[in-house]
């Protein structure tokens, strides 16, 4: 089944077990006046910031000190180029990334596919990038995982054991494997199978490798990068869905830094020098050697929709 399919589905589904929709709009806090669906930068000089010392976050994962060190020769590089003190801010969860930002205490950032419309809501967060390969090709699956003598061979074995997610904001953690479980398989969490969630990627997949969850459902480039750091080993997981293909984290940064800065962050991104960086020896594993520009109208038109199909709220707390 496509994610087309998926989302006409679904929608069905939601439209009975959910609460509508409510549209794409940012809060009442940002202003999008060219219609791009991310918050403008203000043009009230008094509400611009220029720091002195750049906070750049990743996305949550399980081992912050492997990214911190994945994201070191970047950061210098952006050093380099913005002229100012760049600092790795270790993120344990996407809610405390969001907030961060829009709180003020976070500037330049890696959001994760299903994170980033409550981060461009919420946050005024301004996506711009990607990473993909070097043929230009970009983003990852979503996979349903198990372990080797679990009893599950096809997603409706899943019936009756334990699921592992990785929060509610996440696309391929979360939102996108709820909507295909309740919409092609009729199977609703907490009535035919037991959901825990793990808090990040890595979590999940730790745990089906150790067997603390019977199957999990997780972004297979962060499962491609902890396979090739020899974190598990691909003989103690096995993959029984693969979805079609999603976009993957977006860079950008806080809606309120100013324009000369943002245009000089931005260029860090896409004059970075990826051969023989730190960024290469991690994240090439996955296969990505490059940024890319994206834009949030454009790029996240799936992950809208699947929002949509879901009943999610872009309401800021």
């Amino acid at each position: 089944m496509t994610i087309r399919t998926l989302l006409t589905a679904t929608a069905l589904t939601c439209a009975v077990a959910l609460p509508a929709a409510a549209e794409f709009a940012l809060d009442a806090r940002y202003i999008d006046a060219d219609g791009d669906m991310i918050a403008d930068i203000p043009t009230d000089p008094a509400q611009l910031v220029d720091p002195d010392t750049l906070i750049f976050a990743y996305t949550p994962v399980e081992d912050p000190a492997v990214y911190a060190e994945a994201w070191a020769d970047f950061i210098t590089h952006m050093e380099s180029v913005t002229g100012k003190k760049v600092q790795f801010f270790p993120i344990n969860s996407n809610a405390a990334q969001i907030e961060a930002m829009r709180a003020g205490r976070l500037h330049i950032s890696g959001f994760n596919t299903g994170s980033n419309p409550l981060a461009v809501a919420c946050a005024g967060f301004r996506p711009f990038a990607m990473m993909a390969a070097a043929d230009g090709s970009f983003g990852y699956e979503m996979e349903f995982i198990t372990y080797p003598g679990s009893g599950i061979e096809k997603v409706e074995d899943i019936k009756g054991r334990t699921m592992a997610f990785t929060a509610e904001t996440s696309n391929s953690g979360f939102k996108a494997p709820s909507a295909l479980l309740a919409s092609t398989y009729n199977m609703v969490a907490g009535t035919d199978f037991t959901p825990a969630f793990s808090g990040a990627h890595d979590n999940s997949i730790l745990g089906v490798a150790n067997k603390d969850y019977d199957a999990a459902a997780i972004a297979n480039s962060v499962m491609s990068r902890m396979i090739e750091r020899d974190v598990i080993k691909p003989e103690q997981v096995v993959s029984i869905y693969k979805s079609d293909t999603f976009p993957t984290t977006g860079y950008g940064v806080a809606h309120n830094l100013t324009p000369e800065l943002q245009d000089k962050i931005r260029d860090g991104f896409f004059s970075f020098d990826w051969a023989g960086s730190s960024l290469e020896a991690e994240f090439s594993k996955s296969g990505e050697s490059q940024f890319i520009p994206i834009t949030f109208k454009d790029n996240w038109t799936v992950v809208r929709d699947i929002d949509a199909a879901m009943g999610v709220s872009y309401t800021c707390q």
